[in-house]
């Protein structure tokens, strides 16, 4: 069974994100698009997770609700949840390591938390996307005691990417996965970086915008599962 994905998708939550980046209008087009499985991973926050939820079920798309963390050493991960109940408990837990600057929305972007219908029901207030006080380390095991499959995010950029910002893949964390934006830089980056030919290669959008959600491009082959997301989350965190 062929599943295709996007598990890098950025809401309106995300100030970076255009304003019609819904969970709605993401999760219709994730249908339009024909993807099976798309991720909601906005900046240290999964407060829109909720109402995507709700909109996927509409759709009949599979959500994973997930966070895009950028640890203190200002390099994004991927996180993804087995449910929304672990993802909001993580939320709360990544809560208590931002620093609290208040957002400027005239300069960042609004951060805009909505309901299932799309209707505003509050603003994130301090600036979502700087560092949190979590090292690479610590974000990663608070990360799997909430089930998640964490791995480094774009790892071909050089803004907030792994490679760029320690010159290396580490040993540890124990990532069993990695991003990259653009899969044709994999040869290169696998020359370079030989570590690389051991972890699975998720390819994603990191889209800001509707039209930079990923067409049926990226997928997995999967047995026929009844639990798409189970099944997804298992593949990823090497079960």
């Amino acid at each position: 069974m062929k599943i295709y994905y996007d598990l890098h998708v950025h809401s309106c939550l995300s100030p970076c994100a255009d304003d019609d980046m819904t969970p709605n209008n993401i999760a219709g087009m994730a249908k339009i698009a024909g993807l099976q499985v798309i991720a909601l991973t906005d900046h240290n926050s999964c407060k829109n997770c909720p109402a995507f939820f709700e909109a996927c079920k509409k759709q009949n798309v599979t959500p994973i609700a997930g966070m895009e963390l950028t640890t203190a050493e200002d390099i994004h991960l991927i996180c993804l949840f087995p449910s929304l109940e672990s993802a909001m408990a993580f939320d709360k837990e990544v809560e208590k390591k931002r620093f609290l600057i208040k957002n400027k929305p005239e300069v960042f972007g609004r951060q805009i938390i909505m309901d299932e219908n799309d209707d505003v029901i509050g603003y994130e207030e301090n600036l979502l996307p700087n560092a949190t006080t979590l090292s690479i380390e610590a974000a990663f095991a608070l990360a799997s005691e909430y089930g998640a499959a964490a791995y480094p995010a774009h790892i071909d950029r050089d803004a907030n990417g792994i490679l760029s910002t320690l010159g290396t893949f580490p040993d540890t964390p124990p990532f069993r996965c990695a991003e990259l934006k653009d899969v044709s830089e994999y040869e290169k980056l696998a020359k370079k970086h030989p570590v690389l030919a051991q972890k699975k290669i998720i390819a994603s959008s990191d889209a800001h915008s509707l039209w930079e959600i990923s067409d049926p491009v990226n997928s997995f082959d999967f047995e026929k599962s009844d639990d798409i997301a189970k099944t997804l989350l298992n593949h990823l965190n090497g079960r």
